[in-house]
């Protein structure tokens, strides 16, 4: 059944978009405030951003233990809020019977928050540090560069995080500002809500009207025009100004077509020329027909930049006198794709937006001819629109069916009918040429990868320690034809591939470096040099004819899985059984170096798989506590986390902190005095813990990686299991679990950006 709409207005001026879509499996919630930093008054930048984060503090009916982020976090589910230039977003997704719970809480934090001043000046200083974790980051002070350059007068070019220093609390003006601030624009003439979910469009709008009524009635406010964006000679950064309704659907598709590496496009040409390192495409601004847009591209160190842009500007031109009928159409399948395999938060944030995941109207093809009209252009290069690509056919290939290779599991846990399927592909190669091959792979794969992304496909290749691991997820008929292309170039990479790749990735924050390094220090693999010389095709056949390989496959029905016999004849390697996960038996500080000057660290307790469901209860219980403890009582920094996972197939408790003035040993001392502290087991978490794992409950990805990590620790369970096993879960099993962790002699691994403390850390 397709999912069916419904637009309409409360009588506070609200306007509604309810999306009715049978086969999600969650409900999700999305809020947006026509308001955002430049709304708020020059004199207090950051106002608008510090409003929102005093609204997830709790209310006098919320209070923090039970708002709207201790609420969501507690069923599982996501919660998010985001201040943009002209707009605030606020967006939660759940199980569908938790909705009008997150949808209550979230109307009344809004509608009613508690702006006491010492909660305000605890969250000032969380803004202040994301401000210097902002002012420390290269990337974020490159694009700040970028709009102070080509917007001088225009409030792009100003300062809107705000810090210590901005956000005068003591000062009564501020206040007022604040509070004005709340009043003119949140109230329901100045809000869209909209949601999504499997129920029925009168339960909806129900929940909607229920709750949605809490905001003061009104009328949308008019946001005030900002001066004309000046003209930029920067290096691939395009103005529109006037453009006409539309322009930001129609930038989406001329971006997508921008995103297509196949032969005949612009991006091809750059790779036939070897220069394309990476690229991205970034709409930076979109507001009454003012348009700021910047073509992020890395080039290699011989390229020509200039013939680069000339290309572009050819390709800009091709695409000006093109059928844009004809590119519409695939455009339009391209948004299909991405609907069908959108889950419920994207649904409800894109109907928020108001863009749905369609083609271009007769509105919008107005708007991309004008868009267009303003890029520049001249005849230059060899262009072509290429077919449909394949990737987007909803149908199976047709090919004669082949049986499955014995090395393949297949998982019933994702049944056919969620029309996701997931396939995990593990090879062992203890050879050291390994890693320098790995390089040439991860070339051979990006173009695929690239157009896998386009299509809403995930093809991710990866190395940890010994091990080369394919995945591949989405729609079942685009994970098969994915997958054997993709085998066919891991056997066989393009002659380009076998260049040093001299690209770098963006350098990540502390934590998240941190959180990449994890499964290495989990297998406890360390870096390694690789042979000197360039890699060749006789070594990655050596390697593939050595290599011993396993998988596992999940929400294929009979009839695909008898294609993905075929597509899987050709897999490289000998198949195999899954080795032991790994073990450790005493406590490990691990030093990483990433990059940042933060302190950053991670803590991971392993467990027994028999104690997953006591691990994974103490995990929920203790996430309150710990964000209470660490982020909101000693304000230790943004990035405060605390969670269950599974890596490499062990699973175990995990913390996460990164802060700019504390350092890792005081880290950990706070850390394991909170769990000396104990926890309360309580019912009601423990009930909607084990309802999380339901399969219909689950998000598709969920099931499918909590399949192959069971896989991987050579204990496949299931979910019925699990959930039983957390609904028998005692206090007695808490505490002894808690015991078993402060324990010196449990095993732990500390990976932080810092060598162990002296004295010793045990």
């Amino acid at each position: 059944m397709p999912p069916a709409t419904r637009h309409l207005t409360l009588v506070n001026g609200l306007q509604l978009t309810l999306r009715h879509a049978p086969r999600l499996k969650r409900s999700a919630a999305a809020l947006r405030v026509h308001a955002g930093s430049h709304d708020a008054p020059g004199k207090w930048p950051g106002l608008a951003h510090f409003l929102e984060h005093l609204f997830f503090l709790g209310t006098a009916r919320f209070p923090l233990d039970d708002g709207l982020m201790r609420y969501v976090q507690a069923l599982g589910g996501q919660v998010n809020a985001s201040t943009r230039e002209r707009a605030t977003d606020f967006f939660f997704e759940v199980q569908p019977n938790a909705l009008a719970g997150g949808l209550e809480r979230l109307c009344q934090m809004l509608a009613e928050p508690d702006l006491g001043i010492e909660r305000q000046r605890r969250e000032r200083e969380v803004i202040h540090a994301e401000f210097i974790a902002w002012s420390r980051n290269p990337q974020a002070q490159q694009q700040f560069a970028l709009l102070q350059s080509v917007s001088p007068g225009h409030p792009l070019g100003a300062f809107h995080a705000g810090n210590r220093h901005t956000l005068a609390l003591q000062d009564p003006a501020f206040q007022q500002a604040l509070e004005g601030f709340h009043q003119r624009y949140y109230q329901g003439g100045q809000m869209t809500l909209s949601l999504c979910g499997p129920q029925p469009l009168d339960e909806l709008e129900q929940l909607a009207r229920q709750h949605a009524s809490l905001f003061s009635t009104g009328r949308q406010v008019p946001q005030a025009l900002a001066p004309p964006l000046s003209p930029t000679n920067a290096r691939r950064v395009f103005t529109h100004e006037r453009l006409p309704a539309g322009a930001e659907q129609a930038l989406e598709l001329l971006i997508s077509c921008l995103g297509d590496n196949r032969p005949g496009t612009w991006l091809d040409a750059l790779r036939q020329r070897g220069w394309l390192q990476s690229f991205k495409a970034e709409v930076l601004y979109a507001f009454a027909g003012q348009v700021l847009w910047h073509i992020d591209l890395q080039l290699s160190a011989d390229a020509n930049p200039d013939e680069a842009d000339a290309l572009l500007q050819g390709w800009f031109s091709f695409i000006r006198q093109a059928h844009l009928e004809q590119v519409n159409h695939e455009f339009g399948l391209l948004q299909r794709s991405r609907e069908r395999s959108a889950g419920a938060l994207e649904l409800a944030r894109r109907d928020s937006t108001g863009q749905p995941f369609a083609n271009l109207d007769a509105q919008g093809l107005q708007a991309l001819g004008a868009l267009l009209k303003g890029l520049p252009g001249h005849a230059h290069g060899q262009w072509q629109l290429p077919p449909i690509d394949p990737l987007l056919m909803a149908d199976l290939p047709n090919a004669p069916a082949q049986p499955l290779p014995a090395a393949l599991k297949t998982s019933s846990l994702l049944p056919g009918a969620r029309q996701y399927a997931a396939l995990y592909l593990r090879w062992h190669l203890p050879s050291p040429f390994r890693q320098r091959l790995q390089g040439v792979l991860e070339q051979a794969l990006a173009p695929l990868q690239e157009r896998c992304e386009r299509a809403s496909v995930q093809l991710q290749f990866s190395a940890v320690g010994e091990y080369w691991q394919l995945r591949c997820a989405g729609q079942p008929a685009a994970v098969l034809r994915a997958v054997e292309q993709a085998l066919a170039l891991m056997i066989k990479p393009t002659a380009s591939c076998w260049q040093p790749n001299t690209a770098t990735p963006p350098p990540l924050i502390p934590i998240r470096a941190l959180l990449k390094q994890l499964p290495d220090a989990v297998l406890g693999a360390h870096p390694t040099s690789a042979p000197a010389g360039m890699p060749t095709q006789s070594q990655l056949d050596s390697l593939w004819q050595h290599a011993h390989w396993h998988g596992l496959a999940t929400g294929f029905d009979d009839v695909a899985l008898s294609a993905l016999g075929t597509a899987l004849q050709h897999c490289p390697g000998q198949g195999a059984l899954p080795g032991p996960p790994p073990t450790w038996t005493t406590r490990r500080w691990q030093h990483a170096e990433v990059p940042g000057s933060e302190h950053a660290l991670l803590l991971f307790c392993p467990l027994p798989a028999a104690s997953e469901a006591s691990g994974r209860l103490l995990a929920q219980l203790l996430q309150g506590p710990v964000y209470q403890r660490l982020r909101v009582e000693l304000q230790l920094g943004y990035a405060v986390f605390s969670t269950f996972r599974q890596v490499e197939g062990v699973g175990g408790l995990l913390f996460g902190v990164q802060s700019p003035q504390t350092r890792q040993a005081q880290i950990l001392d706070h850390l394991l005095t909170l769990l000396r502290q104990g926890i309360t087991l309580d019912p009601g978490a423990r009930l909607a813990l084990a309802g999380q794992f339901d399969e219909p409950a689950m998000a598709n990805a969920d099931v499918a990686e909590w399949a192959w990590q069971t896989h991987l620790a050579t204990q496949p369970g299931t979910l019925d299991a699990l959930r039983r096993a957390i609904l028998k879960t005692r206090q007695t099993d808490l505490d002894q679990l808690l015991g078993t962790l402060l324990d010196k002699d449990c095993p732990w691994l500390c990976l932080a950006n810092a060598a162990a403390p002296i004295p010793s850390w045990q």
